[in-house]
């Protein structure tokens, strides 16, 4: 029985990226939240709810695009031109976030700019992370293995709609990690944001979900013709109950269930696009077979993957295990 290597690379790049979403979406939406949460303790204490990991969550976005070079190389050189723009403008407003994330704790004076920034980068970063996604769904144009588009082939109404979706989930994911991880004033604050964002980011789904299927016929025979809609029928069906049960759960003020069923709906939102996506790395034309690298690239760096990527879950969930629990102002170890 042979392996086939270039599929196991895509799901582990996947999970890579899923694994992004999910552990830096929740300190880009406290970046969003920013400007909405006034006091300047419940700032820090914000701050100090993310300090520990943030900078491990990035290491799985150097996975991800890191991965795609080595092991989807050509995805990689048709991906890269089609979208510099979002990518290089992610790619700065990460730095410029990360840069404040540190310099806001070292000044007085500045502070308020440092804010500024640390909000503006999140937001600028989550709305370039929606328009590459929105872009590459819609579809690159390949001719001769090469990109074959425009320069502002990005920039369409669809790669804006997933842009502001993946603001608002970002935001929801924010909101409802502050819930778990702080109390009284600004965890109440929090509680009266989730709703809202919730509601905001099952519209967007509904939304993205209506506009998927038309941008391409092959979408929308992946959805529904038999007998794919049998494995693909579960996921709205499962959005609907996990969108019920946040919101029960924001009524009787659980602590923890929010955030997890938020990171539900970001799981399901995934499965919904890999059924729209797959085999292709590159829609519409590009398959993850006619992307990979070498047989023997694949071993290779398998065998390397295989040794780093339970070290990074390990240290990943050791870091959340020892900073359990509740924030509380002037707790940090910024202070």
């Amino acid at each position: 029985m042979t392996i086939d290597l270039a599929f196991v690379w895509a799901g582990i790049i996947a999970f890579a990226v899923l694994a992004y979403v999910i552990l830096d979406g929740f300190d880009l939406g406290i970046g969003i939240l920013f400007p909405a949460i006034k006091n300047p303790q419940d700032r820090d204490t914000a701050i100090d709810s993310i300090a520990p990991v943030w900078d491990g969550n990035e290491t799985w976005l150097v996975l991800g695009g890191g991965g795609l070079f080595a092991v989807f190389p050509l995805a990689y050189a048709v991906v890269l031109p089609a979208l510099y723009m979002p990518i290089t403008l992610m790619l700065l407003a990460l730095v410029f976030r990360g840069v404040a994330f540190e310099f806001r704790h070292r000044t007085v004076r500045g502070r308020r700019f440092w804010d500024g920034a640390f909000a503006g980068g999140s937001m600028v970063a989550a709305l370039c992370q929606g328009i590459a996604l929105g872009a590459l769904v819609q579809g690159i144009h390949i001719e001769g293995r090469a990109y074959a588009g425009g320069w502002w082939d990005w920039l369409t109404p669809f790669s804006i709609l997933t842009g502001l979706a993946l603001v608002a989930g970002y935001a929801l994911l924010g909101a409802t990690w502050l819930i778990s991880k702080t109390q009284d004033d600004l965890q109440a604050r929090c509680f009266r944001w989730a709703l809202p964002l919730g509601a905001a980011m099952l519209a967007f789904i509904v939304a993205v979900s209506l506009a998927t299927p038309l941008l391409n016929p092959v979408y929308a025979e992946r959805w529904f013709a038999w007998p794919a809609v049998l494995y693909a029928a579960p996921v709205p069906l499962l959005v609907a109950a996990v969108s019920l049960a946040f919101w029960r759960a924001i009524r009787r003020r659980a602590e923890r269930l929010p955030f997890l069923l938020a990171l539900a709906l970001f799981l399901l939102s995934y499965i919904g696009l890999g059924i729209s996506l797959y085999p292709h790395i590159v829609p519409p034309s590009l398959t993850i077979w006619d992307a990979a690298a070498p047989e023997s690239s694949l071993k290779f760096l398998l065998a390397g993957g295989a040794v780093l990527l339970p070290i990074i879950l390990a240290y990943t969930g050791y870091a959340y295990w020892v900073f359990r629990g509740k924030v509380t102002p002037g707790s940090g170890y910024h202070h």
